[in-house]
């Protein structure tokens, strides 16, 4: 089987680049290793995918080059992304800091992503192993279908994050067999871990939300932290995870905007469940010793404004929403994501050193990404 393109990985970039070079009059080939295509799609977004936020931009997004996702960002927008949902007809929504989610499931992008490959033609293999990747004039994959030809090879593997959904480090592995760079890899948008000694202060804690600043260096959240069983979630702390460094202290504001230190002191514990969910409350001046008959509120206002805790780690890349890290952008052009030293090899999506911030930055990198690769192999 002999094609102008072949395709690797049938999540959100692979789908999306695929049906664009199809549509460009390339013939192209995508190949799935599970039984069906976007499985990640689907449980995005608590099931309805948070499919783009309207302020992308370079900043919301981590990498070794914090410049090198700016062409591709300017070049397919959030707004294109939506013109299209609209020629399909999906209704959709925004909730807060502008994310746009599905209004009726996931599986309505994930039909318009097929639909879309329907059109440009692309033959989709799924349940197709690839065992081998060579490469001499052109690509040569051979596959649990028998071998395929291609002129160029686009790489949409994704990372490690979700391991249940098929997860592997193929594309690492693959951009390593070609010469390439990887950024070491690390679970990112993930919950932390507490101590044994922080579990035992904190764990009862397990469902309590409040708002938050999360800090880490010169990077801030102010969002929701969730407390669990095990230790911090919430976007607030999904977020900041992607900047935290192991070892290293997460800083919480845990009344921000709140001044807590007029508070008469023999009325702090009163006071302080107005201002935070009652068992927090209750529970922090438990665990601080601030039980005395008359507590020390500057003390309680500096404590919860600045409370300093190190996580003993992460819930690692079975919860880690993406992964950090990946084939390293000194390796690709920023134009059209081709490995500089190999000609017609695509790398897209989330296997690139590009990592996006909660709220939708993730999937527009695998469009953005996915559009500027397409764009490419329609030349010619």
């Amino acid at each position: 089987m002999t094609y102008d393109a072949i395709v690797l990985g049938g999540g959100a970039a692979g789908l999306f680049c695929a049906a664009q070079a199809g549509r460009r009059g390339r013939k192209v080939a995508l190949i799935e290793h599970s039984d069906r295509p976007g499985r990640k799609i689907l449980i995005s977004g608590g099931g309805r995918a948070n499919f783009t936020n309207l302020r992308v931009d370079a900043r919301n997004f981590l990498s070794a080059n914090p410049h090198f996702a700016k062409s591709a960002l300017a070049r397919f927008t959030p707004q294109n992304f939506v013109e299209l949902l609209r020629e399909h007809r999906i209704p959709y929504h925004e909730k807060t800091l502008g994310q746009l989610f599905c209004d009726r499931s996931a599986q309505d992008l994930l039909t318009m992503l097929l639909t879309e490959c329907s059109a440009g033609h692309v033959d989709l293999h799924t349940s197709t192993k690839v065992t081998a990747v060579t490469r001499d004039t052109r690509f040569r994959v051979e596959t649990s279908r028998g071998p395929m030809d291609s002129a160029a090879l686009v790489v949409a593997t994704g990372g490690l994050s979700i391991p249940k959904t098929g997860a592997t480090a193929f594309g690492y592995d693959l951009a390593r067999q070609f010469g390439l760079a990887i950024e070491p890899t690390f679970p990112a948008l993930v919950p932390l871990t507490f101590t044994k000694a922080d579990t035992a202060r904190w764990g009862e804690l397990s469902g309590v939300s409040t708002e938050v600043i999360a800090s880490h260096g010169k990077q801030h959240f102010r969002e929701k932290m969730l407390y669990t069983h095990r230790g911090l979630s919430g976007p607030a702390i999904l977020q900041i995870s992607s900047y935290w460094k192991p070892g290293t202290p997460l800083n919480l504001d845990l009344l921000p905007g709140v001044d807590f230190s007029t508070a008469p002191p023999h009325e702090a514990r009163k006071q302080l469940s107005l201002k935070l969910p009652q068992r927090m409350a209750e529970r922090w001046l438990d665990v601080e010793s601030f039980t005395q008959p008359v507590p020390s509120v500057k003390k309680i206002d500096t404590r919860l404004h600045q409370w300093s805790v190190v996580p003993a780690g992460t819930e690692g890349f079975d919860k880690a929403e993406v992964t950090g890290g990946g084939v390293s952008t000194n390796e690709l052009s920023s134009q059209t994501m081709e490995a500089r030293q190999v000609p017609g090899l695509f790398f897209i999506g989330e296997v690139v050193d590009v990592t996006g911030w909660l709220g939708g930055y993730n999937f527009q990198w695998a469009w953005a990404s996915a559009y500027a690769a397409a764009q490419a192999l329609s030349v010619g």
